[in-house]
């Protein structure tokens, strides 16, 4: 919403208003330098004739640069520098016995009108840019990587990992995955404080036994990507599953911070995932202790219900 915001603060179009008023300067001082010479009150000799061509080269260089790039500040305050050496040309102009210094003080008038204009949207157009900037870093990519290995073979564990609706056996924050076809899934997840968010992905890549990588769609509440690759762990101890996982928080540091202060720092939250992948694989079920840690040594709790709740895992 800020971007949209510092958007609506500029007047619509001036940019590109602005770059054309610059290259349509710049082709009649290139056309008819010696016409432009008398309009604005100055000698129409050769000397003036030149110093117009190159102004009016310049203006079209700066207005085509303007359209290439028309939320870039750098240009407008381009346009600034070639004002002031407009005014500078025609200050000295002013003292030439055959100047019209009347003309001379209404182009001058003119030319401060468009620095005033250029200025104003260059600046604008900075805080946008430092505005984006902001938000970049805000936004910054979680890359996770963890590895677990498993006393099965890769052929299971391949399978086990790729029917995508075990998920939520081992998975804690994990609620629903819906397979909707053509590599497709729907995914509903709990969030901090007791929120939800959703997101569909699609399957990019597929190598059977060895590699599945992912990303999510446009539009979902959370923009991930990653991948999983089995490997036969040596001296044939199993199978070895890494996964390369990255994901852009909701609402960027902030957010992460809050997820951190929930237990659900993206490092910890895969690396307990893998570890109750590996029981749900291992031994048909999550070992659940008497509470919500799941590194606290097993120990027969009281309710099994009970404590499977408190736990977020399904059977």
């Amino acid at each position: 919403m800020e971007h949209q915001d510092d958007r609506e603060s500029r007047p619509d179009g001036l940019p590109l208003g602005l770059a054309w008023f610059s290259i349509a300067l710049g082709i009649a001082e290139l056309a008819a330098p010696r016409s432009m010479a008398r309009l604005i009150g100055v000698p129409d000799d050769d000397r003036n004739a030149t110093i117009l061509r190159g102004l009016g080269a310049r203006e079209v260089a700066n207005g085509i640069a303007i359209l290439a790039q028309p939320g870039s500040a750098a240009w407008l305050w381009s346009r600034v520098g070639g004002d002031a050496m407009d005014l500078a040309y025609l200050g000295a102009a002013m003292s030439s016995e055959e100047a019209e210094q009347g003309r001379i003080a209404a182009a001058a008038a003119a030319v401060l009108g468009v620095t005033m204009l250029d200025v104003l949207c260059a600046r604008q157009l900075g805080q946008e840019e430092g505005a984006e900037a902001r938000r970049g870093r805000d936004r910054q990519d979680v890359r996770v990587q963890q590895a677990v290995t498993l006393n099965r073979p890769i052929e299971e564990v391949y399978q086990f990992w790729r029917n995508f609706d075990n998920f939520p056996r081992f998975m804690r924050h994990l609620e629903s995955v819906q397979t909707t076809g053509g590599g497709r899934s729907r995914w509903r997840a709990k969030g901090p404080a007791g929120t939800t968010v959703e997101w569909e992905a699609e399957v990019t890549e597929e190598v059977e036994n060895e590699r599945i990588a992912w990303r999510s769609l446009a539009g979902s509440d959370v923009e991930t990507s990653g991948s999983v690759r089995f490997e036969r762990a040596p001296g044939a101890r199993g199978t070895e599953v890494r996964v390369d996982l990255q994901y852009r928080p909701p609402a960027g540091r902030v957010g992460r911070t809050i997820a951190w202060l929930f237990g659900e720092e993206p490092e910890q939250q895969v690396r307990d995932d893998l570890r109750r992948f590996k029981q749900v694989v291992e031994t048909g079920e999550v070992v659940l202790s008497e509470g919500p840690g799941l590194w606290r040594p097993a120990q027969p709790p009281a309710s099994a219900e009970q404590i499977r709740n408190l736990a977020g895992v399904q059977r």
